[in-house]
This record gives structure tokens, C-alpha cells and sequence, in this order.
């Protein structure tokens, strides 16, 4: 496997649109909705990563509970309400290649922590796979 540090992917924080866990769903609604995500990290008040909801995560929250809700109400239920299927785990910023690769097949992201579980960014499948994309162009071009 190429040694290649796994940074090289990240897109930063300041990048990256994120929840925080006092957030309530019609927060969380909106910022999905505006950035057209249909997964999103949480974190803490500390900027440490909680987890990652997904759109199904709230559908299925609606469904299993039977709940008709207009956007306005929808103020009043706290993202921590909504149970998560699957977080997406994350990757230490010290990490390898080979444990980024056991993630991103599973992930559309990798979240990225530092060595104090701070959140500094994720890493898009989109932008790994590129990258081996171009590789092998210009392998096959040589």
C-alpha cells in the first residue's frame, strides 16, 4: 500500500458543515437540506465527534414512532432525541492508509480526530477515489 499521509485527503473543519448536539431537528433539517447532505457529523460542545446522522436516522425516528410534525414543531425536538443507526467511525489523524480504506468502503466520509478526539475535518470517498483515478491515468498514459 502507498505510504501517503492521510491529511493530504482532509478537508478541514472550517470546510465542513457540521451539527452540534444541542441542536434541535428543525436545525438539524435546515443545515442538511441547505448543503443538500443526507449525512452530517455532531459534535459536542467541545468539538469533540459525537457521531453522524443520516436522513434515515430521522425518518425512521418518524416512522417507528408514528409522529406527524410540521417544520414549526419540529423546533422542539432535540437532535439527541433521534436514535442513529450506524455512526460513522472515525480515523485519528495519525492514522494509515490501510485503516482510512477499512472505513471509506463502509462511509461517503471518514470523520478525522486529533489525538484528543477533537474534530479537525473529514475525508470524502469522492476525493480518495480520485486520486487513485488519476494514478492509474497516468500509469496506463506512461
Amino acid at each position: 500500500m502507498t505510504l501517503i499521509n492521510i491529511l493530504f485527503f482532509l478537508t478541514p473543519k472550517a470546510e465542513v458543515a457540521f451539527l452540534e448536539n444541542d441542536y434541535s431537528l428543525r436545525q438539524a433539517l435546515e443545515k442538511m437540506e441547505y448543503h443538500k447532505y443526507s449525512s452530517i457529523p455532531i459534535l459536542d460542545g467541545e468539538g469533540e465527534y459525537i457521531g453522524t446522522i443520516t436522513e434515515g436516522d430521522i425518518l425512521w425516528y418518524f416512522h417507528k414512532n408514528d409522529i406527524a410534525t410540521t417544520l414549526k414543531q419540529s423546533e422542539n425536538l432535540k437532535l439527541t432525541d433521534i436514535p442513529r443507526r450506524l455512526d460513522y467511525e472515525p480515523v485519528n489523524a495519525s492514522s494509515n492508509m490501510e485503516d482510512l480504506f477499512s472505513k471509506i468502503v463502509r462511509q461517503n466520509f471518514v470523520p478525522v480526530v486529533d489525538d484528543c478526539d477533537k474534530f479537525i475535518g473529514i475525508i470524502k470517498r469522492r476525493d480518495v477515489i480520485q486520486y487513485y483515478y488519476e494514478g492509474t491515468k497516468k500509469t496506463r498514459n506512461a
